[in-house]
């Protein structure tokens, strides 16, 4: 894989010494000109290949895929762009702004013959990979309980009119599609889509910095919250009627959970293997691109499509307008 990484934010910063492991044969960086120092001393301090500043200069170079670590707002048209050049996409959560941008982005992937897909931690790690093989042992599930509450510096900023991408409607911010996408990619990954969705967001300057996220299921309801202005002990539950699972953690960064049963048995899996989240979805991402494994592909985007509609759908019901859902 020869990657192209847009943006110079703490995703990359993060991601950058996890790549020194993966099959990566060059990797370069394209930022703005106001972020082009840093740049630099990315490419100089992970010995990167190369910098770029014009977008339709990296696109014509040797780089075979995109990653996208952009603010929200800017996903879309990045990768529509990377598309139509014929390079493989790699973008960070929330995928696009919009469901209605989602689904064009999948149709063009598709007629490009080209890999579309969203990182998200989750889908590779082992300890949400060995859940799923056991969640049939607590029998019917009856209520799903998921919170990710996590106190942000940028609201502090945010109170004082200092407003960052994270909290900024017209960047495509806020707390659902931030924060609480994890769990709703979690949710889509071991139940698929909810036959219906609900927002009860606590908005402020026209965002949410915190909500409650319902998912009906028919058989079963689902609650996901999401703050970036409270922080709070972590607890993640799932309940059937034999039993019940624990995770105290994100689960966007579990590495353990605890299976409960009536019988009074608990079981502990640990996957701790004190590797970062990303090198997991990175290897997966890689491998997929590189063997050009379309049925893998195919789900992930199905997955995306799913998250991006109930994204979609309860921020539309909040009243929560982003400048995407005025074009």
């Amino acid at each position: 894989m020869k990657l192209g990484i847009l943006g110079t934010g703490k995703i990359v910063e993060e991601m950058l010494p996890m790549l020194v492991e993966q099959d990566v044969e060059k990797v370069y960086l394209f930022s703005t000109k106001r972020s082009e120092e840093k740049a630099s001393m990315l490419v100089e301090r992970y010995h990167l290949d190369g910098h770029f500043v014009d977008f339709k200069e990296l696109l014509e170079s040797d780089v075979d895929t995109i990653y996208i670590a952009l603010p929200n707002s800017l996903h879309y048209a990045y990768a529509k762009e990377a598309l139509l050049a014929n390079k493989h996409v790699i973008c960070e959560k929330p995928m696009t702004s919009t469901i209605e941008e989602a689904r064009e982005l999948a149709c063009l992937a598709r007629e490009k013959k080209r890999i579309l897909t969203e990182a998200v931690t989750l889908y590779a790690m082992p300890a949400v990979m060995s859940l799923k093989e056991h969640l049939n042992e607590i029998g019917q599930i009856k209520i799903v309980s998921l919170n990710y509450s996590q106190y942000s510096s940028r609201y502090d900023r945010f109170k004082e009119g200092i407003i960052t991408p994270a909290f900024d409607p017209s960047k495509s911010g806020g707390a659902l599609y931030d924060i609480n996408v994890y769990n709703v990619h979690f949710a889509i990954n071991l139940f698929g889509k909810p036959k219906d969705v609900d927002y009860y967001a606590n908005i402020e300057r026209n965002i949410d910095t915190s909500g409650i996220l319902f998912m009906d299921y028919g058989q079963f309801k689902l609650s996901a919250i999401g703050a970036k202005d409270t922080s709070a002990p972590l607890v993640n539950t799932i309940e059937g009627d034999k039993g019940y699972i624990t995770i105290h953690s994100p689960v966007s960064r579990m590495t353990q959970y605890t299976l409960h049963l009536h019988t009074g048995e608990e079981y502990l899996y640990d996957f701790d293997e004190k590797k970062h989240a990303m090198s997991y979805e990175f290897k997966r991402m890689i491998t997929m691109i590189k063997e050009k494994n379309d049925q893998l592909a195919e789900e992930m985007m199905e997955n995306s499509l799913a998250a991006s509609e109930v994204l979609t759908t309860a921020r539309r019901k909040a009243g929560i307008v982003f400048d995407a859902d005025k074009d």
